[in-house]
């Protein structure tokens, strides 16, 4: 492990960082995309906080030794048509602080938590997303197993909804159309 890699602690957000985590992933996402979105965003995490589908454990950060956040990790519990909110989780969203892109933050945050979903019994994690960014992770285009978009999601093509077994053959036994309507923020 390099020097750089060692300063480096992935954990839980801590409630004295819950208000920083929130400010960190608004203006990622500003920055990489627009000001809209990054109070959506920001707007989103809000919303599965208040939810039965909040993970605390599962809301993660990445800091430095001086406690920079470098990188943000969220997964929470999800359901398809009702189903697996107990086996199932969603990876959303994932912002790395702009200079310290392409260093491994987000693999090493995504890595951690699924560690941690496996300790904690979950069995598949589902994502939505560039394939290209998700792939090296092991997530494979969720049409695969017959889970689908929604109509009221527009993917740019149908790979971009993506699952990943953290147990194998999870994934073969889930199945349904994928909506986003019992969040207010992404039913838009």
């Amino acid at each position: 492990m390099n020097d750089l890699a060692a300063k480096r602690i992935i954990k839980p957000v801590e409630e004295k960082l819950l208000a920083s985590a929130l400010d960190f992933v608004e203006q990622v996402f500003a920055e990489w995309d627009s000001p809209d979105e990054g109070k959506t965003v920001r707007a989103l995490v809000q919303e599965i906080r208040a939810k039965k589908y909040y993970l605390p454990e599962l809301e993660l950060l990445m800091v430095d030794d001086s406690g920079l956040i470098l990188g943000y990790a969220m997964f929470s519990r999800f359901h398809i048509e009702g189903r697996f909110d107990d086996e199932l989780l969603l990876l959303s969203p994932v912002a790395v602080r702009g200079e310290f892109r392409r260093q491994h933050i987000s693999r090493d945050m995504i890595e951690h938590g699924f560690g941690r979903a496996v300790k904690m019994g979950f069995k598949a994690v589902l994502v939505e997303g560039d394939p290209k960014n998700y792939a090296a992770r092991g997530f494979v285009p969720s049409h695969k197993f017959a889970i689908t978009a929604g109509p009221e999601i527009n993917l740019p093509h149908p790979d971009c909804l993506m699952i990943k077994e953290l147990i194998p053959g999870a994934a073969g036994k889930m199945r349904g159309t994928v909506e986003y309507s019992f969040y207010e923020t992404l039913s838009i």
